[in-house]
Order: C-alpha cells, then sequence, then structure tokens
C-alpha cells in the first residue's frame, strides 16, 4: 500500500460516526435527558448539590449511550483471500473445539469474542463469498461470555461460503443486557470483508465457527478491532 492509499485509510479509520441503530434511542434519551436535567436546574436553589449530582449522572449516562452507538469506518488492511477478520470489537475469551447443532452437524473450531459495553456493538463480515444461511433463534438472555450462551441464548447465524468452497459460520449472540439483535445479510447475496453484518444492541458476543485445521491467529484474552484484527487463516 502506498504512503498516499495508507494516508486515505488512516483517516477513513479515524473518522467516527453514529449507527443509524441508535437514531431512536438517543432521540428519545436526549430528550428524557433535557427534561431531567431541567428539572434539576429548576431545583438546585433548594437541592444544590443533589440537583448538581443528578446533571452529572444524567449527563454520564448519555455519553456512555453515545460511545455505544459509535460507528468508526473501517477498512481491512490486508490480504482478503482466505483470510477470517474479527467480526466484533472486543475480547477473545473462547478458541475451542466444539459440537456444531445448528448447521454443520460436526466438530467446528469455535473463536468468541466477548464484547462489553463500552465497545462498539456494530459487527462486519468476517470473511468473503456468498451468504447462503440466515436465520434467527429465540432465546434466553444469560451472560454473553458464559459457554451455554451460544445454544441458549436469543441469536442469528450467518453461514458464508467463500470462493474456495469452506463454509464460515458467524453468529450473532444476545447478553444479560441485549434485547435486539439486527442482522442485515441476506441469503443469496455477495458479501465482503468490510461489510456490516449487523449490530447488537448491549453487551453480547460473536461466535465463528471454522473448519477443524484452520490456523488461528488470536490467542484468549486478546483484545480484537471488528473488520480489522486478522484471527484466523483458512486453508
Amino acid at each position: 500500500m502506498s504512503k498516499e492509499n495508507t494516508s486515505i485509510h488512516n483517516k477513513r479509520r479515524n473518522k467516527i460516526r453514529l449507527h443509524h441503530e441508535g437514531k431512536y434511542t438517543l432521540l428519545y434519551a436526549g430528550i428524557l435527558a433535557a427534561v431531567i436535567i431541567s428539572l434539576a436546574w429548576m431545583s438546585k436553589s433548594t437541592l444544590y448539590w443533589g440537583s448538581y449530582i443528578v446533571i452529572a449522572i444524567v449527563l454520564v449516562v448519555y455519553g456512555i449511550l453515545l460511545n455505544f452507538f459509535r460507528c468508526p469506518i473501517r477498512m481491512f488492511n490486508g490480504p482478503t483471500n482466505k483470510s477470517v477478520v474479527a467480526p466484533a470489537d472486543g475480547h477473545v475469551v473462547v478458541i475451542e473445539e466444539v459440537e456444531e447443532t445448528e448447521y454443520f452437524h460436526d466438530r467446528r473450531l469455535m473463536v468468541s469474542i466477548f464484547m462489553s459495553l463500552t465497545n462498539v456493538h456494530a459487527n462486519w463480515i468476517p470473511c468473503e463469498g456468498t451468504v447462503v444461511k440466515v436465520a434467527h433463534q429465540d432465546g434466553n438472555y444469560l451472560k454473553a461470555y458464559l459457554p451455554k450462551a451460544s445454544t441458549e441464548n436469543e441469536r442469528s447465524m450467518v453461514v458464508i461460503r467463500t470462493p474456495h468452497g469452506v463454509e464460515v459460520m458467524a453468529r450473532q449472540i444476545a447478553g444479560a443486557m441485549a434485547r435486539r439483535i439486527v442482522t442485515y445479510a441476506k441469503e443469496g447475496e455477495e458479501c465482503f470483508i468490510d461489510d456490516h453484518m449487523g449490530f447488537i444492541k448491549f453487551g453480547s458476543r460473536v461466535d465463528v465457527y471454522l473448519p477443524l485445521g484452520t490456523e488461528v491467529l488470536v490467542k484468549m484474552g486478546q483484545a480484537t478491532v471488528g473488520d480489522e484484527t486478522l484471527i484466523a487463516r483458512l486453508q
């Protein structure tokens, strides 16, 4: 990549916008915050420090919401052939061989990324190919980092068949606070790294299921950046 292209890439990478999924949440929360702050301000003559504390709490909570719905513009800076890129910001909490029972019905290598409340919650397509399966499953809202969350929580799967005929599944999983999973991928459509796969509102995780023998390039506890961290290389 040339210096000029690298500069353009870095400028785009550093540009932050708000995700459209947060439009109404931020609007209604902003109106509520404005009302509470106005009431607190009008009461400061009698409450004084109490009013300032209330205003501070409201501003902090709204700041957390703004942070949650941020959506950085990113471009994967590397070869896309046989690459599997992190679909989410967060930390790697699982790297293990598991029995996948909803689509593959065989042994797969699972890499799980847990997203905390402070992480970006936009999800990206992990590899290039064609979307062959999209399915949503209702379920519980256990803490997302628990092992059984993969099979018991509300979840949405996206299966991608690469140009080499390898199938990779990304599973969006709701957490204890998450109450809505949005998936943009559509069956039959071509998909590319840098495309948005979906969004999960408030604390959750994404599992990536890979064929056995796939070279995993991340370690347990490692921080990941969605659409930037290379997590695996397909055979």
